[in-house]
């Protein structure tokens, strides 16, 4: 039986983060899973659709959190570890040195709350020289209405490791109203490579607030992909990757469709610390009829290095906003550093120049869009690429 009872009304967006965070209940006073087998069909269709395979084919292994318990947690693939976050505090003493290092506690009130109050998270390291060919697979889940899930998720990649991580996030399909605060800390060792593909699919009035910290040492690889394909109240979310060796490299990713009634406060910064760095920051934002603000922040201070930004956008609905806020700072005179932003609506004699080659208007501005978005993630389940292509396919309507 779904947990969810009620539905609420939407909250208004002038509130104060405080009285946001106020508004709902603590996830510890909800009930959680005790087995998978509890979860509706419908449930698991759409935590298929943010990339969780419950095959766990071509997966090393899982970990699900509903509100603040754990449904599931294991890996099969010697040389990860993988397991609640709270587990890992107390078996490894040597954790407090990561712990609230790259987010500061009194960040914002959100980091104060999950600090004060901890509804777990998870923790996965790849061990030294350990080469991971398939992704575990995290799920942060709240299934029941009205409540703050606040977790903190640590992920460190030691010494000359790869690790490709798939984390879903998303609410039952019948709840409206909840808030999800997620504290990330991702630690990448000298000649490590960590990908962190994201999925975010919630509900019509639910605030999502991550807080992420980057740190990459020399030689060390970390990409992120970002995809949020479906409407939201609110999100916040700017990670900064700092690169503190040489030829160390970050690249950010994000593909967002934002419907009306969405605001989506996206972007990333990379501080390029060291000679010889490499970062990019690429979106690509669809609006139709939600606000989004496209952030971007390369911050250059070391000879040598290398970046490029790109925040490219496409308003479908005339009461679409997209905010693109590029930014370059560079501290010497050393550096390569370039960006470029473009917004506006899909141009006319690119529809007409594919309808004279027999496609209809609605198929020639469908065809422009999925090429703009150009969604191409490795490691998504058949399930969830198909719902990313049906969303592309979707999201010209309204123009």
């Amino acid at each position: 039986m779904s947990t969810v009872k009620r539905k609420t009304q939407s909250k208004p967006m002038d509130m104060s983060e405080e009285t946001l965070l106020k508004s709902f209940k603590p996830a510890s006073d909800a009930p959680t899973l005790t087995s998978l087998a509890e979860l509706e069909e419908k449930e698991i269709k759409k935590l298929k659709n943010v990339g969780l395979d419950f095959s766990e084919h071509e997966r090393i292994g899982t970990y699900i959190q509903t509100n603040c318990g754990v449904a599931k947690c294991d890996c099969h693939m010697e040389g990860v570890e993988l397991m609640p976050i709270t587990e890992a505090l107390k078996k490894y003493d040597w954790l407090k040195d990561y712990w609230w290092k790259l987010v500061a506690k009194e960040k914002d009130v959100f980091t104060k709350e999950t600090a004060a109050h901890l509804d777990n998270g998870y923790f996965i390291r790849a061990l030294p020289g350990a080469k991971v060919v398939y992704p575990v697979q995290t799920c942060l889940y709240i299934r029941s209405e009205n409540v703050a899930q606040r977790v903190h998720n640590i992920v460190i990649a030691e010494e000359g490791s790869e690790l490709h991580v798939i984390t879903g996030c998303s609410t039952h399909p019948d709840l409206t109203s909840a808030l999800h605060i997620g504290v990330s800390e991702f630690y990448i060792k000298k000649g490590a490579k960590l990908v962190f593909t994201m999925i975010h699919n919630w509900g019509e009035n639910v605030y999502v607030r991550p807080r992420t910290g980057v740190l990459v040492e020399e030689d060390g690889v970390f990409l992120s992909n970002y995809v949020s394909l479906k409407g939201v109240k609110s999100v916040q979310t700017y990670p900064t990757a700092r690169l503190a060796g040489r030829r160390a490299l970050a690249r950010f990713n994000s593909v967002i469709v934002a419907p009306e009634g969405t605001v989506m406060d996206s972007g990333s910064r990379i501080i390029l610390d060291a000679p010889e760095t490499r970062g990019e920051i690429v979106s690509r934002t669809i609006s139709y009829g939600g606000k989004v603000i496209a952030r971007g922040h390369l911050v250059g201070n070391a000879p040598g290095i290398k970046a490029h930004l790109e925040c490219n956008g496409l308003i479908l609905a005339e009461n679409g906003v997209i905010h693109a806020i590029p930014e370059l700072e560079a501290h010497l005179a050393d550096v390569d550093m370039s960006h470029e932003a473009a917004v506006g609506k899909i141009a006319q004699d690119e529809i007409e120049y594919l309808m004279a080659r027999g496609l209809s208007e609605e198929d020639a501005t469908a065809t422009i869009v999925r090429g703009f978005l150009n969604v191409k993630i490795e490691g998504l389940p058949p399930e969830l690429d198909a719902e990313i292509q049906a969303a592309v396919a979707e999201s010209h309507k309204g123009i």
